[in-house]
């Protein structure tokens, strides 16, 4: 951007000195006319520059006259060019300050790709939605806003109003050599975390990087105890702008690694699969089971999962273990359209008095959205969201609708896959207590066929009586479905059970679109069974940090190193399950 000086002395260049003082006072006439209300909101009239028959040369004037006096809108009348009062400029005044509406035209008029312009902190949110509104009743097409905790001079958590500019879309004129690639920035990296879930990682980097949970892709979510390593693409971030970040990150216990430019975004599902280091200390035998030795049971137990594979059920941490209400159980809510109860259960507190139950006891006992913003930590992104929503809304079922359609959609369709997955379990339970590993007539299996050609229903076929009788297919090729409005069912018993089950949660008649909240669940197909891949393991022993080799096993404390591979959205949670025999 040019100073002032800069832009009056290339105004004077181009207009020569008489007319561009003739300019500025009518520049300062306009101020001066909006100090009275009886004159219109454009200002006192229009000042003209006469015929400018050049483009370049127009162009050139609006740049160096909205630069010198933002508040100011040029007109080309044929080729006349007139100068006028700018009445956004005046309505926004009224709003903020006169140097912030003078400072957002100017990056207005800049264009800078991949800029952003954030207003002072303003803690009244009612004014807040007033800017917001203005900025996307004028400026909707062009510009994209959004609130952001910052901390203000006084050192306190306020919001902020950002605004950046909406992505480019894919035009059909595009210049010659210019590929999508280059319409918009992508970075990619690894980020490293450790007791965070994935969303609320993502909350963290886009609220310092000045961006949308929106703008970051990547291939699924990541458990949130272990310290896990996942890809990650930011959209108008440049990788430099993220090495910024790195030291910040880590208090939050983040780590980011491998920064480098990228092409495209990633989608969700978009890996080969995932591996898998786990240590297992305190190693003991089942009670039942005290009389064999120990090395010889953990060898008989990785054989046997090596060989056999493992039930493909959805883990635990899918589902919220051990928390009061689980993420099915929102997830069944949102199904039925009950959108105040999916709020209350969302904010069912635990049984502990740290500040984000307390504050979730205290909205359920009052209903009082505001009083709980302030009384939750910042890092609890997806609460204060839909509590922001909740407090301009209403707890009422039209205003609990738009709460949830405040979080991102990854975070809405979260709770309703967790119910989904919770079908599919309870599914698989059913299929091998009622039939085992034979493959029988009206069992669905899947084709093995990389035809793109083919439907996700065309690959799927069901079983015959004679192909039963022929023992054509193996328990590892069944399919069951994860329901939706695009599958079909097995055609015996458990496709009986599927209807009766969606039924007793009153789904009979569910469409899996929940039209409210943008909502449209297809449905897909999961194996019942799955291999582990490169399993490897060995003991170590607690107090000498060694390999075990002979017989001491039971001398003192062991643990058990594994390392294996599964497809993707397997659960590591599950496996380990099937090879120490129990639940944890």
């Amino acid at each position: 951007l040019r100073s002032g000086a800069e832009a009056a002395d290339r105004l004077d260049s181009l207009l020569g000195e008489p007319r561009s003082e003739l300019l500025a006072e009518f520049a300062c006439g306009v101020k001066a006319a909006w100090g009275s209300a009886s004159v219109p909101a454009a200002g006192a009239g229009e000042f003209s520059l006469g015929p400018v028959l050049d483009k370049r040369h127009r162009a050139d004037l609006h740049g160096a006259i909205r630069q010198k006096f933002p508040f100011l809108v040029t007109v080309t009348k044929d080729t006349e060019m007139v100068v006028r009062g700018n009445a956004d400029y005046r309505e926004l005044c009224q709003l903020v300050t006169e140097k912030e509406t003078s400072d957002f035209f100017k990056f207005l008029d800049a264009k800078r790709e991949n800029s952003t312009f954030s207003f002072e902190p303003d803690g009244n949110k009612e004014h807040r939605k007033v800017v917001h509104h203005f900025i996307n009743r004028k400026f909707g097409k062009l510009l994209e806003t959004k609130s952001f905790t910052v901390v203000d001079v006084n050192h306190q958590p306020n919001m902020s109003i950002m605004v950046r500019f909406r992505g480019k879309s894919c035009s059909r004129k595009r210049p010659a050599g210019d590929s999508q690639e280059n319409q918009d920035l992508y970075t990619a990296f690894t980020l490293q975390k450790e007791n965070l879930e994935t969303l609320e990682a993502i909350s963290f980097l886009a609220a310092e990087l000045g961006v949308l949970p929106s703008d970051f892709s990547y291939t699924g979510i990541k458990d949130k105890r272990a310290i896990t390593y996942q890809p990650m693409v930011v959209k108008k971030v440049t990788p430099q702008r993220l090495k910024e970040i790195e030291s910040k990150m880590e208090k939050k216990g983040m780590r980011i690694h491998n920064i480098h430019s990228a092409r495209q975004h990633l989608r969700l599902g978009q890996l080969k699969g995932n591996h898998f280091d786990i240590v297992v200390r305190d190693l003991k035998h089942h009670s039942h089971d005290s009389s064999v030795d120990l090395r010889e049971r953990i060898s008989e137990a990785m054989e046997n999962v090596e060989a056999k594979g493992f039930v493909n059920y959805y883990g635990p941490q899918r589902f919220g273990q051990g928390q009061n209400v689980q993420t099915d159980q929102i997830g069944l809510a949102l199904l039925n359209e009950k959108m105040v109860k999916a709020v209350k259960l969302f904010f069912t507190p635990e049984d502990t008095d740290d500040p984000v139950n307390k504050a979730k006891r205290y909205f359920l006992q009052t209903e009082d959205a505001k009083g709980t913003l302030v009384m939750l930590p910042e890092f609890k992104v997806r609460e204060k969201m839909l509590l922001r929503a909740l407090n301009r809304y209403g707890v009422n079922e039209e205003g609990c609708a738009k709460g949830w359609l405040s979080i991102p959609h990854s975070m809405r369709i979260f709770y309703v896959h967790a119910y989904c997955s919770k079908i599919w379990n309870e599914a698989a339970s059913y299929r091998l207590k009622t039939y085992g590993s034979k493959v029988v007539e009206g069992d669905l299996v899947c084709s093995e066929e990389n035809d793109e050609s083919l439907s996700l229903n065309d690959k799927v076929h069901v079983v015959t009586a004679l192909e039963e009788a022929a023992n054509k297919y193996s328990i590892h090729q069944v399919v069951l479905p994860v329901v939706g409005h695009s599958i079909k069912y097995p055609s015996n018993k458990v496709g009986q059970w599927y209807h009766e089950r969606l039924s007793k949660d009153e789904l009979q008649t569910c469409k899996f679109r929940v039209s409210p909240l943008q909502l449209n669940i297809p449905g897909c197909y999961r194996h019942i069974l799955k291999n582990v891949q490169n399993l490897s393991y060995f003991l170590e022993g607690g107090e000498e940090g060694i390999k075990i080799e002979d017989d001491r096993l039971n001398e003192s404390k062991m643990s058990l190193h594994i390392s294996f591979d599964l497809d993707p959205s397997c659960y590591a949670t599950v496996c380990l399950r099937e090879i120490m025999k129990c639940d944890f």
